[in-house]
């Protein structure tokens, strides 16, 4: 008779039995762990201590029924190795750390046809909210905050007008920002290199387009834009493509850093003096970019802030909270450092003298 070995059973430790090793209530064990504040801390301590020796974890799917509310958050993004996105999912994290809360991720890879199945896909589950950090299509947000039957926050920019939350930044102005640094510094012929179909890259193109509109400078061959997510090699390979066909321009405004760290190297490469010759201003001031050399002038984009109030506005609407402020703009900042700062000699001795250009 062959031998059939057993799986040996695992036994699941209980609330109940966590109450019953400690000698209180189980409402007691709830309360230590979910409002550990409403308790004392001598009993809140030896409640952890007895969680910690039996092992138990707390069973969040039977809590979400007997509450009516789930503990679920989904966070649909674009990538998972967006270097720009890395600082936004750290601080949805640090939020959800220590709570009752968990995360799902769900990565597009750029397709636009799965945002809105994949969101189809998280209201399977009932969640709490849905965190949307980047969208190729504006319609897409519109069909996710209508059919997502919960909370819905976009992280994409704070100007965009729907139903849901924003919290982010102001992309367009960003741009223009940008934009007006550098004809302040003397550059004139200033190109745009982009990459996808993201809003955030239309909306900053749209600023760039107005300031240098406004400054009689505009130059639709000067716009350079591939369909692809944007990389180190990527500003390399475009703005070695616009030298070759546009050798007269003297400064570009890039969509990302990973960008404009590609157009710095391949600055490197060809001999153009940065930033005497050409500047180079980025998007989202990532960790090296103050260690480029030249340091790399760039906006920046507060990250980590933005993840981390998107989970908190879904937190404090899941315990029952308001929000009052639909639309939230964190601010940016325009970080200068050497890859724009042109001496001021060249600068006034440059027969293209900068223009002044007036913030709207």
């Amino acid at each position: 008779m062959p031998h059939t070995r057993r799986r040996k059973s695992i036994v699941k430790v209980t609330l109940q039995d966590v109450a019953r090793e400690t000698g209180v209530s189980a409402i007691t064990v709830s309360r230590a762990l979910r409002e550990p504040d409403k308790v004392s801390d001598a009993l809140r301590d030896q409640i952890l201590s007895v969680v910690d020796k039996m092992g138990y974890v707390p069973d969040l799917n039977a809590r979400a029924l007997a509450s009516g509310t789930s503990t679920f958050i989904g966070v649909l993004l674009p990538s998972l190795s967006h270097s720009a996105l890395s600082a936004v999912l750290n601080g949805i994290e640090a939020r959800i750390r220590g709570s009752d809360y968990r995360i799902q991720y769900s990565n597009t890879h750029y397709d636009a046809g799965a945002e809105v199945k994949q969101v189809r896909a998280f209201t399977a589950h009932s969640p709490a909210g849905v965190i949307v950090a980047g969208t190729e299509r504006l319609e897409n947000l519109e069909a996710i905050v209508n059919e997502a039957g919960c909370p819905v926050v976009q992280t994409i920019d704070a100007t965009l007008q729907m139903r849901g939350i924003a919290v982010a930044i102001d992309h367009k102005k960003a741009a223009m920002v940008a934009t007006r640094h550098m004809l302040s510094q003397g550059y004139r012929r200033i190109a745009i290199l982009g990459c996808g179909h993201d809003i955030r890259v239309r909306l900053r193109q749209e600023g760039y387009c107005e300031v240098m509109q406004q400054a009689g400078l505009l130059d639709e061959s000067m716009i350079i834009w591939q369909d692809a997510p944007p990389s180190i090699h990527v500003g390399s390979r475009l703005i070695r493509r616009l030298l070759e066909k546009r050798p007269d321009i003297d400064g570009v405004f890039c969509h990302s850093d990973d960008l404009a760290l590609g157009v710095i190297f391949e600055c490197q490469r060809l001999g153009i003096r940065v930033p005497e010759d050409f500047g180079i201003c980025g998007f989202n001031d990532l960790e090296y970019a103050m260690t480029t050399e030249p340091p790399l002038t760039t906006i920046h984009v507060p990250r980590f802030d933005i993840g981390y109030t998107a989970a908190d506005i879904l937190i404090t609407l899941g315990q029952g909270g308001v929000i009052k402020e639909r639309n939230l703009d964190l601010g940016f900042e325009l970080v200068e450092r050497q890859t724009t700062r042109r001496s001021k000699v060249s600068a006034s001795t440059d027969s293209s003298a900068p223009l002044a250009v007036a913030d709207p």
